[in-house]
């Protein structure tokens, strides 16, 4: 069995009241922090940036914080969110003049770099790249808003993707976002992914834990 984690999504969190949710969500057993930045050019929506990534660490949060970049361009930040506290980085192809520049100035930061593929973006783009990445994050939404629906063609690039990854025989994550929820996550795990960002799934549900402790008996079983 592949070791699965589920990662929920800030951007559906309480901000009123980020550093408790953030607290209450891992409690209740999540294992990553996914930490979505959009900056109204790249994507049509403005969010966060390193002063939350690093207040969530002082607030006393240390598990892991994978940073999703939905920014162009991308390189100037990436020093600010490994210094804020990130261990993941991942950013879009688009975003980047120089993708393998970006992979190695994540890497230089002391994160581990992840490349993002959104629905229309074609997997070439991990043909000279994958061997240096940590993370492997598929889009199963178009970026900028939440609560959106599992686009249903995310199949079969997961299943395309999981078998590049295999190929290379290294340990890179394949982490799928939007849409997921307890009736799918059993069935993206079938097609490969092993970590899952779910941020209404679980923000909106009444009991943090039961969602994902729902979640987690259904990954058992695919």
């Amino acid at each position: 069995m592949r070791d699965y984690k589920i990662a929920p999504s800030i951007l559906s969190a309480d901000f009123s009241r980020l550093g408790d949710d953030v607290r209450s969500v891992l409690k209740a057993g999540a294992d990553i922090v996914h930490f979505d930045v959009m900056d109204n050019h790249y994507v049509p929506n403005l969010t966060i940036g390193p002063l939350v990534c690093s207040a969530l660490r002082s607030y006393g949060i240390e598990e892991t914080i994978d940073v999703h970049l939905m920014i162009k361009p991308v390189d100037r930040i990436i020093p600010d969110f490994a210094k804020a506290g990130a261990n993941y980085i991942t950013f879009h192809p688009e975003a980047s003049d120089h993708v393998d520049r970006t992979i190695n100035l994540i890497r230089e930061n002391g994160c581990m770099p992840g490349l993002v593929l959104n629905p229309a973006t074609s997997i070439t783009h991990l043909e000279n790249c994958i061997e240096n990445l940590d993370m492997i994050l598929l889009m199963s939404v178009n970026p900028g808003f939440g609560g959106q629906k599992f686009i249903e063609s995310t199949y079969k690039k997961i299943e395309q993707v999981r078998e590049l990854i295999d190929s290379t025989g290294k340990k890179i994550r394949l982490e799928v976002d939007g849409g997921i929820n307890i009736e799918n996550i059993d069935k993206i795990a079938k097609a490969g992914a092993d970590t899952f960002v779910a941020g209404s799934a679980i923000f909106n549900s009444d009991d943090y834990s039961e969602t994902i402790q729902s979640m987690r008996k259904k990954l058992k079983s695919s």
